[in-house]
């Protein structure tokens, strides 16, 4: 995609954008995939020193850590992106939106493929973690702050730590509507509020049998 494809995405989806100058000189996110293509070019011919030696640079310059390995698809938007990490063999989608602080990390020291895939149209939330080898599929959303270790399939919504799927299709959002996204959350039933619901059930079961005893024992 060239430079001018990727402002004008930026600018289509963050209303804060108010010219592509402002785009080229001020937004992080950019400048790190922009040094992420140099870095994986060379990565590519097995200069690695070179290649992570750029990245290094990106990272200090930007706050944002892409491996040179990782595998970025088109208008890739790394929001603010401080603290943001994607792991060597972290595989990307297209349209994907990634909030500051996020981590596509690996859980471990095992070989080969360790680090996520993520669809088209995936948005994870404000420090949230993938962790692994899984795959979150096209139009998955992750809330702020949640912890990802097993796959999701296409259309979720995941919250929490662990994180668990609370919606099986994600309702249609546009790019940016990253708190709604806890609020489709907070519609769903939690494990615990379903526990609380069925110990008031049992509770009121005892107490007409103990009043049905009380009852016998007078008659």
């Amino acid at each position: 995609m060239s430079l001018r494809d990727h402002i004008q995405t930026i600018k289509r989806e963050d209303p804060a954008a108010k010219s592509s100058l402002e785009i080229l000189l001020c937004y992080p996110g950019l400048h790190a995939i922009l040094f992420h293509g140099v870095s994986s070019w060379f990565y590519r011919r097995r200069w690695y020193v070179l290649a992570r030696f750029i990245s290094h640079i990106a990272r200090v310059l930007t706050g944002i850590e892409i491996h040179p390995g990782a595998k970025i698809g088109q208008r890739l938007f790394i929001d603010h992106g401080l603290g943001v990490v994607i792991g060597e063999t972290a595989e990307i989608g297209d349209d994907v939106l990634l909030y500051q602080g996020v981590t596509l990390g690996g859980t471990g020291n095992e070989k080969g493929k360790r680090h996520p895939t993520l669809g088209n149209r995936v948005v994870v939330g404000a420090g949230a973690a993938v962790l692994g080898n899984i795959k979150l599929g096209d139009d998955v959303r992750v809330g702020a702050g949640s912890v990802v270790v097993h796959s999701v399939s296409e259309g979720a919504t995941v919250v929490g730590i662990p994180g668990r799927v609370v919606r099986s299709r994600a309702e249609k959002l546009g790019a940016l509507e990253h708190g709604r996204i806890a609020a489709s959350a907070e519609s769903e039933p939690t494990d615990l509020e379903q526990l609380s619901d069925r110990i008031r059930q049992l509770e009121a079961l005892i107490q007409l049998l103990l009043e049905d005893r009380v009852g016998q024992a007078r008659g």
